[in-house]
């Protein structure tokens, strides 16, 4: 971790397009201003634990998630019928033809 000293209207740069601004300082306590391109995020590190634990949650799938949404998927013939195309033919076999 790289430690550095700034007082109140000082600047730190990170990379090209990012800058923290050193605005106040009050007791134990540091306001920063960021200035960054709209591409990149910046949270409180509380924040961010939230974000990423929703995430986590969010990503996860179980295998009865599964089960209940191929209920709700449509079987072939019906998704053809939708589509406007006519049902494929039954083959039938050499013993079928036959009997």
């Amino acid at each position: 971790m790289l430690t550095l000293t700034r007082s109140v209207g000082e600047t730190i740069r990170i990379g090209d397009d990012i800058e923290v601004h050193v605005v106040e300082v009050r007791g134990g306590t540091v306001r920063l201003g960021f200035k960054a391109p709209r591409e990149v995020t910046i949270h409180r590190e509380e924040v961010y634990r939230q974000i990423a634990e929703a995430n986590l949650l969010a990503a996860q799938v179980t295998a009865d998630s599964l089960g209940a949404l191929a209920a709700f998927a449509p079987s072939a013939s019906a998704a053809e019928a939708v589509a406007g195309e006519p049902p494929a033919p039954a083959t039938q076999t050499a013993e079928d033809a036959s009997a």
